[in-house]
C-alpha cells in the first residue's frame, strides 16, 4: 500500500481493512476496471479511495500542483457526495490533495472558481457535473479514473443519460470503477458499454444477513404507531437515531410531534434546501440533535457516527430499500438495531419484506411505559458518574444537602429531576391480532331428494334466464320455488328439476298441452339429462364468421330493382363509373345535359338573382330582356346607368302608368324657391326633429 495512504489509515484508527477494501487493493487488480458489489456499511468509500491511489498518485505517493482534475467520483445524492468528499480529504491529506465538489443546490459560481484554481479530485452529482461540462467550466482531458458510487441508485433515479454523457466526455484511456450494493442487469449493461475487461469483485453475502444489525418487527395497534416510536426512542436512548418515512408530509408531521415531546430532532427531505439538509446532518454529527426524521433521500450512503437505531415508521416499498435503510446502522463493526413498525393492517407486508430480503427478525411488541421506566433506572444505576471523582465544591454542596434533607428524600428528588429531563413514555394498548381469514371449507351440497327432470324448448339462444323461467314455471305448475331444484340452461333448451312429490300436481296444473304461458313446450324426461361442458360465452368476433346480414332472406318488393352500391363521390377522373345493371340506373348516372332516348334531363335550378348595389356581379335571368311594343316606336326602359332592370318595364318617367315621376332630392332644380327668399329644406328628408313622423306614431 502507498505510504501516505497507510499513514492516513493509521491516523484515523484503522487496524484492519474490511473485506471489500482488501479485495480492491489487490496488486493484481491495479490498473484494471472493477465492478464491485458489497453490502452497505462495508467501507466502500475508503475502498475505492485506496483503489484509485496508484492510478492518480505519483511514485512518491503525492500529488503535484493542482490543475485539471485527475479523478472523478460521482454519487447519486448531495449528502452522499459531500460525505465522499470528507472521507477522501482525510485519506489524501498526506498526499497534498486538493478536492472540489460539484453538487446541486450549491452556489455554481463558487464551484466554478474552485475548479479554476485547480483540483486533483472532483466529487459531484450527475446533474451538476453535466452542467459544468456543457458550460465549459471543467476540463476532463486529464481524467485517469472515474468512480461511480451507488451506481444502481443513480440509474433508479433516472441519471442514466447524464452518466452516459459524462463517460463519453471523459478520455477513453481511463479506469472506470463501479461500486454498488447490488448488480442488477442495468448495471451489467452499463459496465459492458463503458468498461474494458472489468473484473467482478463480489463481497456481499446473499446467504446470511448483516451480522451487526438486529432486526425487530413490532406488532402495534393502528392508533399506537406514534406512541411506539416515542417508546422506542426512549427505550434505546441511542446517541443518534433515524426515523424513516415514505413522504415529505409524514416527515413534517412526525418531526413536529417529536419536537413537541421534547426530543432534539431534525428533518431531512427533498423539499429542504441544500444548506438546510447540510445543517441537519451537521447537527447530528455535532450532537446538537439526536433524532433525524427523513425520507429515503438519507437511505443511501449516509454515515452518521454512533447511529445505533433505525426505525421504519412507514414500511418501505421493497426489500432493497429496507436493506439500505437498515444499513445506516451497524457500520464499520458497530452494532445497531433496525425496528419495523408493523401495525395490524401492514403485518403481512412486513412479513413479505423480510422474506424477500432474506432477513430474520424478532417479532415482539413495542416497549411499554413500565419497561421504559425500568430501562431508565438501569441506565441511572450504571452511569459512569458513580465511579468518577468529585470536586471539593461538589462535596461541600452534597454535605449541605445531607444536613438539610434526609438521604432518601435527596435520592427521590434527584430521580425526579433526572426523569424530567426526558419525555415521558407513552401508554401502549394491548395488541391483539385482528380476525384472521378462516380456512374456507367446501360448501356442503344438500341433497334435493327424489326428483323429476323436465325440458323446456328455449335456451341461451332464446335469451333464457332463470330469473324469468322460475316464476313462469311456478305459475304454470302451481308450485313454489322450494319444489324446484336445479335449472340448467343450455344452448337451445333448459332442464328443470322438480321435486317428485310435487310432480303430479305440477302436471295437472300444466295440462295435457304441456305448454307454458309464452308457448314454450314442456317435455318430461325419463332420467337426468346428460349435460355437456358449457364453453366460453360467445363474443362479437364469434359472430363475425357466421352468416352475413345480406345472406338472410329479404322481403319481396315486386319488380323493384335492388339498390346497388353508390359510386364514390371523389372517384378519379380517369376511372370509369361502374357499369349499370338496369335502365333505371342508366338514367341515374347519365349527365344532365344531353340526356339520351326518352329520359328527360333534369333542368338546373337557379335561384333568382339578388339586387346588388355594389360592384358584385349579378347573374342574369335566362329570360330575354323586354324589347318594347311590337311596333318598335318605344324602347325598353332601362333603369340606372349600367344596370338592366329585371323587373317589369315602366313607362317613361320611371313611375307606374298614369303617375308622375318621383322627384329627385339631389336635383335643386325641382325644388320650390319662394320669391325673395331661400329655399327651405324638404320635410321628411332629415333626421331627428326634421324627420317626418311615421304613420301610426304620434
Amino acid at each position: 500500500m502507498i505510504t501516505t495512504l497507510a499513514d492516513a489509515l493509521a491516523k484515523q484508527g484503522y487496524t484492519d481493512l474490511t473485506p471489500v477494501q482488501v479485495a480492491v487493493t489487490d496488486p493484481d487488480l491495479e490498473g484494471q476496471d472493477l465492478l464491485v458489489s458489497a453490502q452497505t456499511g462495508s467501507g466502500k468509500t475508503v475502498g475505492f479511495g485506496l483503489a484509485i491511489g496508484p492510478t492518480i498518485l505519483a511514485e512518491d505517493g503525492t500529488f503535484g500542483p493542482a490543475g485539471r482534475p485527475l479523478a472523478l467520483c460521482i454519487a447519486p445524492t448531495r449528502e452522499l457526495a459531500l460525505q465522499v468528499k470528507r472521507e477522501l480529504q482525510w485519506l489524501y491529506a498526506g498526499a497534498g490533495a486538493t478536492l472540489a465538489s460539484c453538487v446541486g443546490g450549491m452556489d455554481f459560481r463558487d464551484e466554478r472558481r474552485s475548479l479554476e484554481r485547480g483540483a486533483h479530485i472532483v466529487v459531484a452529482t450527475p446533474g451538476r457535473l453535466r452542467d459544468h461540462i456543457m458550460r465549459g467550466t471543467i476540463d476532463l482531458s486529464d481524467i485517469k479514473a472515474v468512480v461511480l458510487d451507488e451506481a444502481d441508485e443513480m440509474l433508479d433515479l433516472g441519471f442514466r443519460e447524464d452518466l452516459e454523457f459524462i463517460l463519453d466526455q471523459a478520455p477513453k484511456e481511463r479506469r472506470t470503477l463501479l461500486f454498488s450494493a447490488t448488480v442488477p442487469p442495468m448495471i451489467a449493461t452499463l459496465a459492458k458499454s463503458y468498461q474494458k475487461d472489468a473484473v467482478r469483485v463480489a463481497t456481499a453475502s446473499k446467504e446470511k444477513q448483516h451480522s451487526d444489525i438486529e432486526y425487530r418487527a413490532l406488532n402495534v395497534a393502528n392508533h399506537d404507531i406514534d406512541a411506539a416510536i416515542v417508546n422506542l426512542l426512549r427505550f434505546y436512548d441511542a446517541p443518534n437515531a433515524i426515523v424513516f418515512c415514505n413522504t415529505r408530509a409524514s416527515v413534517t408531521r412526525l418531526t413536529t410531534r417529536l419536537s413537541n415531546r421534547g426530543f432534539s430532532v431534525v428533518a431531512l427531505s427533498g423539499e429542504l434546501t441544500q444548506s438546510e439538509r447540510s445543517n441537519a446532518l451537521q447537527a447530528m454529527r455535532d450532537g446538537r440533535a439526536k433524532v433525524c426524521v427523513a425520507t429515503d433521500v438519507a437511505a443511501r450512503g449516509i454515515d452518521l457516527p454512533n447511529l445505533e437505531l433505525v426505525i421504519h415508521a412507514e414500511l418501505p416499498t421493497n426489500a432493497e430499500t429496507l436493506l439500505h435503510r437498515s444499513g445506516r446502522t451497524g457500520r464499520a463493526g458497530r452494532k445497531g438495531v433496525s425496528a419495523l413498525i408493523a401495525p395490524s393492517k401492514m403485518k403481512r407486508r412486513a412479513e413479505n419484506l423480510l422474506k424477500w430480503g432474506k432477513l430474520t427478525a424478532t417479532w415482539a411488541t413495542p416497549p411499554t411505559a413500565d419497561e421504559v421506566t425500568a430501562k431508565d433506572e438501569e441506565r441511572l444505576l450504571t452511569d459512569p458518574v458513580w465511579s468518577e471523582d468529585f470536586t471539593e465544591s461538589e462535596t461541600e454542596f452534597a454535605a449541605r444537602l445531607l444536613a438539610a434533607h434526609d438521604p432518601e428524600k435527596i435520592a427521590a428528588a434527584y430521580l425526579r429531576l433526572y426523569a424530567g429531563k426526558q419525555s415521558a413514555p407513552e401508554h401502549i394498548s394491548e395488541y391483539k391480532d385482528g380476525p384472521q381469514a378462516k380456512e374456507r371449507k367446501p360448501r356442503e351440497v344438500k341433497s334435493f331428494g327424489p326428483s323429476k327432470w323436465f325440458s323446456v324448448d328455449v335456451g341461451r339462444e332464446g335469451k333464457a334466464e332463470a330469473r324469468w323461467l322460475l316464476p313462469m314455471i311456478c305459475k304454470a305448475g302451481g308450485i313454489t320455488k322450494n319444489e324446484i331444484g336445479a335449472i340448467r340452461i343450455q344452448s337451445n333448451e333448459t332442464f328443470v328439476e322438480i321435486s317428485e312429490p310435487a310432480v303430479a300436481g305440477f302436471l295437472k296444473s300444466v295440462g295435457g298441452a304441456m305448454t307454458l304461458e309464452n308457448q314454450a313446450k314442456l317435455t318430461e324426461l325419463d332420467g337426468p339429462p346428460q349435460l355437456g361442458e358449457r364453453g366460453p360465452r360467445k363474443t362479437k368476433r364469434d359472430y363475425d364468421d357466421g352468416p352475413k346480414r345480406d345472406s338472410k332472406p329479404r322481403r319481396d318488393h315486386g319488380d323493384k330493382p335492388k339498390r346497388e352500391g353508390k359510386p364514390k363521390r371523389h372517384a378519379p377522373r380517369d376511372q370509369a363509373p361502374p357499369p349499370p345493371s338496369t335502365q333505371h340506373d342508366v338514367a341515374a348516372i347519365q349527365p344532365i345535359h344531353g340526356a339520351a332516348d326518352d329520359t328527360k334531363a333534369r333542368k338546373p335550378r337557379h335561384k333568382p338573382a339578388r339586387k346588388d348595389h355594389g360592384d358584385a356581379l349579378v347573374e342574369k335571368r335566362s329570360k330575354p330582356p323586354y324589347k318594347g311594343k311590337s311596333d318598335g316606336k318605344k324602347s325598353a326602359h332601362k333603369g340606372k346607368s349600367g344596370f338592366n332592370s329585371d323587373t317589369k318595364p315602366r313607362k317613361p318617367g320611371g313611375g307606374k302608368p298614369g303617375t308622375k315621376p318621383a322627384g329627385n332630392a339631389s336635383d335643386p332644380s325641382k325644388r320650390f324657391t319662394p320669391p325673395g327668399g331661400k329655399s327651405k329644406p324638404r320635410k321628411g328628408l332629415g333626421k331627428g326633429g326634421n324627420a317626418t313622423p311615421r304613420r301610426g306614431k304620434p
